[in-house]
C-alpha cells in the first residue's frame, strides 16, 4: 500500500511529474510500428456528407440546406481538418483544435433524439472525409438521459455531441503522463465546441457528471481502449424552446484512498476507472459559488487589465477565419510584447462578458473555474515590468509576486525548450488539488484538465488573431515551477501556455 494515503488523483499526479534527476531513465523510444492511426473507422453504417455545405455563401439556401450548413461548419470549425503537413511517413492532418504531439486522441460522437434530417441513433463524425458514419439506428436518447441522472437539458434539446479519448493514442508517446493530455486536448476541443456553435446557433450545455459504463455501452466503446469524457446537449438558438438556462456542469465522484501499489503501465487506466461515477446517484446538490480572487499579495504591485475587446468581425467572420487558420507556434524571435496586446488576450480569456454585444457567449460552460488560478512569467512585455505576476480576474489585474526576468529558468522548466526561453510571457494554470478533490472526489482531475485546456484554446485563438505566436507545452518540471516563480507550493501546475512574436 502506499504510505501516504492520498487519493488516486493526488498519487497519480504525483507519479506522473518531470523531475530532472528522473526525467531520462523514464524516457523510452517510440515504437514507430505501432504508431497509433488518428482516426476510427467504421466498416458498416450510412455516411452523410458534409463538404457540400461548407460553401461560404449561406444566402439563398432552402431550410434543409441551411440546417445541414450548421451542423458541417459546427463539426468543422471543431475538430475539422486544417492542414497536411508531409513527413517520412503518412502525412500528418492538423486540425481546428490542438493536440500534444499532433496524436488527437478525442473522437466526436453525436447522438440524434430524431430530427427531420438526422433519424435517431448514433453518428460518428469523420474528419478525414468531413462526414457522419450512421452507425446505429435505434433511439437511445432515454439512455443517456438516465446515464446523466436526467440532467434538464437534454429534456429539451434534439442533438448531443459526446467526446470521447482513445488512450492508446496519446499513450504511444507520452506514456503514464498522457492521462493529463488528454484532458488538456479535450479541453482544447471543448473551446472550440463552445464558439462554433455560438457562429451557428447553438449552445453547448457542458456534462461532466454521468455514468461512465452506461456512456461507454451506449456508444459501443471498448472500455479498455476508449472512453467517454464529455457530453454536450445542442441548443438550438434558433428554436425559442431551447434558449435554456444554464445548468450543473460538474458532478463529484467517490475519493478512492485504499488502492494498491500501481505498475506505471497500468497507471492510466486505473486513474481513469476511479475517477468514473458508478451506477448510484450522487450529490447533485452541490453550487457552484463565485470566489474573490484568491491571492491578494500585500504592497505588490497591482496592475489593471481593463481594455477594450478584440473585434471578432462581421457575424464573428474573422474568428471563424482564426479558427481555421490557427497553429502552434514552434519558434519565437524573443522580440516582446505589448502590453496592450496582454491585456486584450486576457480579456478574451477570462472576460466572455464582454463579447456578448459581438454575438459571443458571456457565460459559456466550465466544469469549475473558481478551481483554476493564473500565474504569468514576463519577460519581454513593453510597458510591464518583468516578473511573476497572479492574474485576478474578477477584479481585472496583475499582482506582481517576484521582481525578476526568467528567461533562463523557463527554458530549463520546459524541459529545455527554446518556446520558454524565447516568448514573452508564459502563462501557467494551477489548482488546488488536494481542496479540489474534497470538492469533486477523484473526477475533479478530468475537470480541471478540461477547464485549463479551455482556458489554453481561447487564449490561442487570441493569440492568432493578433498576429502573436503561441504555443501550449504539457512537459514540463512540476515541482521547479513552484519554486522558481514563487507559486505556493499547493498549487498543482495543469497547464503551460507561451506567448511571443513568432519568428
Amino acid at each position: 500500500m502506499p504510505e501516504l494515503q492520498v487519493s488516486i488523483a493526488q498519487h497519480y499526479h504525483e507519479r506522473t511529474k518531470y523531475d530532472p534527476q528522473t526525467i531520462a531513465s523514464k524516457s523510452q523510444g517510440l515504437d514507430w510500428e505501432r504508431q497509433p492511426i488518428p482516426f476510427k473507422e467504421y466498416k458498416i453504417g450510412v455516411s452523410h456528407d458534409l463538404k457540400p455545405y461548407l460553401a461560404d455563401k449561406s444566402e439563398g439556401l432552402n431550410h434543409d440546406d441551411a440546417w445541414w450548413r450548421r451542423i458541417s461548419r459546427l463539426l468543422f470549425c471543431s475538430y475539422g481538418l486544417t492542414a497536411k503537413v508531409p513527413t517520412l511517413g503518412n502525412p500528418m492532418y492538423l486540425r481546428a483544435a490542438p493536440s500534444a504531439g499532433g496524436l488527437y486522441p478525442a473522437e466526436i460522437y453525436l447522438i440524434s433524439r430524431g430530427t427531420p434530417f438526422l433519424a435517431p441513433g448514433l453518428y460518428n463524425y469523420q474528419p478525414q472525409s468531413h462526414s457522419l458514419i450512421h452507425f446505429w439506428d435505434s433511439d437511445v436518447w432515454q439512455s443517456l438521459q438516465k446515464a446523466c441522472f436526467w440532467h434538464p437539458v437534454l429534456e429539451s434539446t434534439q442533438l448531443c455531441l459526446v467526446t470521447t479519448a482513445i488512450f492508446y493514442r496519446s499513450a504511444w508517446r507520452y506514456q503514464a503522463r498522457a492521462y493529463r493530455r488528454i484532458f488538456l486536448d479535450t479541453g482544447h476541443l471543448l473551446g472550440n465546441i463552445e464558439l462554433a456553435s455560438t457562429m451557428n446557433d447553438y449552445r453547448p450545455h457542458v456534462i461532466g457528471g454521468f455514468v461512465d459504463r452506461e456512456i461507454n455501452e451506449l456508444l459501443y466503446l471498448d472500455p479498455e481502449q476508449e472512453g467517454a469524457i464529455a457530453i454536450l446537449p445542442l441548443a438550438d438558438l434558433l428554436d425559442v424552446k431551447q434558449n435554456l438556462p444554464l445548468a450543473q456542469t460538474a458532478l463529484p465522484s467517490a475519493t478512492q484512498t485504499d488502492y494498491p501499489n500501481i505498475p506505471d503501465g497500468e497507471l492510466l487506466h486505473y486513474c481513469h476507472k476511479a475517477t468514473q461515477i458508478e451506477q448510484q446517484q450522487p450529490d447533485i446538490s452541490r453550487p457552484q459559488n463565485s470566489k474573490n480572487d484568491k491571492y491578494n499579495f500585500p504592497f505588490c504591485l497591482k496592475v489593471s487589465t481593463v481594455t477594450p475587446p478584440i473585434n471578432c468581425g462581421e457575424n464573428l467572420q474573422d474568428l471563424e477565419n482564426t479558427i481555421l487558420k490557427r497553429r502552434s507556434t514552434r519558434a519565437y524571435t524573443g522580440a516582446d510584447l505589448t502590453f496592450d496586446e496582454l491585456k486584450a488576450l486576457l480579456d478574451f480569456t477570462y472576460q466572455p462578458e464582454h463579447y456578448i454585444e459581438q454575438g459571443l457567449d458571456g457565460s459559456p460552460d466550465y466544469f469549475d473555474l473558481n478551481l483554476i488560478e493564473t500565474f504569468i512569467a514576463v519577460s519581454g512585455v513593453t510597458g510591464l515590468e518583468e516578473g511573476c505576476y497572479y492574474y485576478a480576474p474578477k477584479a481585472q489585474e496583475l499582482r506582481q509576486i517576484r521582481f525578476k526576468n526568467f528567461r533562463r529558468e523557463l527554458h530549463y522548466l520546459c524541459l529545455g525548450q527554446d518556446l520558454g526561453r524565447d516568448a514573452g510571457a508564459v502563462l501557467f494554470h494551477t489548482a488546488d488539488l488536494k481542496t479540489a478533490v474534497g470538492q469533486y472526489g477523484d473526477r475533479v482531475y478530468r475537470y480541471l484538465h478540461m477547464d485549463a485546456g479551455h482556458l489554453g484554446q481561447r487564449l490561442n485563438l487570441a493569440a492568432i488573431h493578433l498576429g502573436l505566436g503561441v504555443s501550449g507545452i504539457g512537459g514540463f518540471f512540476d515541482n521547479q515551477v513552484n519554486e522558481v516563480l514563487g507559486i505556493p507550493a499547493d498549487e498543482a501546475v495543469l497547464y503551460i501556455t507561451t506567448l511571443g512574436q513568432p519568428r
